[in-house]
């Protein structure tokens, strides 16, 4: 639910400084859209050029948490409704020749202590992991795509920034592209927004 967007990332009136860039939407009373973070590891030229991408912040209540900690307190509580959905999406998307998670992957992902670039972490091979931030996605022939999560510093808070960047090579990637973003944007806020009320981050 929309709340307000006149307030920046840091909950300050409009003018004030945020380090995190200029947040656009508030959704529920958690999760905010804003711009990629600069820390990211995804880099501004990748973000120029992808053809879709969007970023959504929540407060980090347990700064003591890693990156792998906070990616399974997002990505390791995912609804019964919304797996099924996956599933079948994912089902649809072989079908067209792009690679998909397994249906194992989906439904009850491996939670390892410690992952490296290459391995899967969840469904998704990594491609960056480092103390505040891991990036994993996947390419295929029709759309490559990166998910990001950061944990970024917000003045003198700490939040989580969950960040997707897609990259279309053909015009069926477009069409995927299209269908899937309005699912993927609630998705990710729903997740993030769950994990805060049960108080995982």
């Amino acid at each position: 639910m929309l709340v307000d967007r006149d307030y920046n990332c840091s909950g300050d009136a409009p003018g004030k400084h945020d380090d995190l860039a200029t947040c656009q939407w508030v959704f529920g009373m958690h999760v905010i859209e804003c711009e990629v973070p600069s820390s990211s590891a995804l880099s501004r030229d990748m973000i120029g050029n992808a053809h879709f991408h969007d970023s959504y912040r929540a407060p980090l209540a347990r700064p003591e948490l890693g990156v792998v900690e906070i990616f399974f307190a997002l990505f390791g509580h995912t609804p019964l409704w919304m797996k099924l959905l996956l599933v079948a999406r994912n089902a649809a998307a072989t079908l067209f020749g792009l690679e998909a998670p397994t249906v194992a992957e989906i439904m009850k992902p491996a939670v390892r202590s410690e992952y490296r670039v290459g391995e899967k972490i969840g469904p998704w091979p990594i491609f960056f992991i480092g103390d505040n931030e891991i990036v994993a996605g996947r390419n295929n022939k029709h759309m490559d795509f990166r998910l990001s999560v950061l944990k970024a510093r917000d003045g003198d808070a700490m939040s989580v920034v969950v960040s997707t960047i897609c990259t279309v090579h053909s015009v069926f990637g477009k069409i995927y592209l299209f269908c899937i973003a309005p699912f993927h944007r609630n998705g990710v806020r729903t997740l993030m927004s769950n994990a805060v009320v049960a108080k995982r981050l």
